[in-house]
């Protein structure tokens, strides 16, 4: 059984509002988030880190803020429907498993040949391996879960289809699920 298709709003030029005060190139500019201007977050899961240093990973962000814990960043395009950022995932490391509730969430390997994702629902464990220029799309509701077993590190885009996701949460019986989180309100 699928669900009905979303009905989303037809956007014609007249309805387009400029921001009071901006030129059409002055709001595309500030809609616009160059490579040169972002750094990797290696903190926003340090926490997971710092408990098990398989867990390092690193988040760049382009469209709001994701799922990491971050609240608030003053250099992300702010999100209307969805987040985009990159992660990097050093060889051998891994990021648990964990669920969303309110969100798809998208993954696309740019660089890496052997980034394996566990997709848990259920007690039924799926596994799939993913290498450049492939994707998967996790439904909300669905454990997901990944490891870098290639050599060198991976590189993806995750897109998280709401504007302001909730933080994940994980399995009962992880230990990560157990961490406390250091409350970071911003960015670094």
């Amino acid at each position: 059984m699928s669900a009905a298709p979303m009905k989303f709003p037809s956007i014609e030029p007249d309805d387009v509002v400029i921001p009071e005060g901006k030129s059409l190139g002055d709001w595309i500019e500030s809609r616009t988030a160059r490579y040169a201007t972002r750094t990797l977050d290696w903190d926003a899961l340090k926490f997971q880190a710092d408990y098990d240093p398989i867990y390092r990973r690193a988040q760049m962000r382009y469209i709001g803020t994701g799922a990491t814990g971050v609240t608030d960043d003053e250099n992300v395009i702010p999100s209307e429907h969805f987040t985009f950022s990159t992660m990097v995932l050093p060889a051998g490391c891994e990021g648990p498993l964990h669920i969303h509730r309110d969100a798809e969430e998208v993954f696309f390997i740019l660089k890496g040949h052997k980034v394996r994702f566990f997709i848990e629902h259920k007690g039924q464990v799926v596994e799939t391996v993913l290498t450049e220029r492939d994707m998967v799309s996790v439904p909300p509701g669905v454990y997901r879960g990944l490891r870098n077993e290639g050599i060198e590190e991976a590189l993806m885009c995750v897109i998280i289809g709401n504007p302001k996701p909730v933080t994940p949460t994980y399995p009962e019986d992880h230990p990560v699920s157990k961490l406390k989180r250091d409350k970071k309100p911003a960015a670094a």
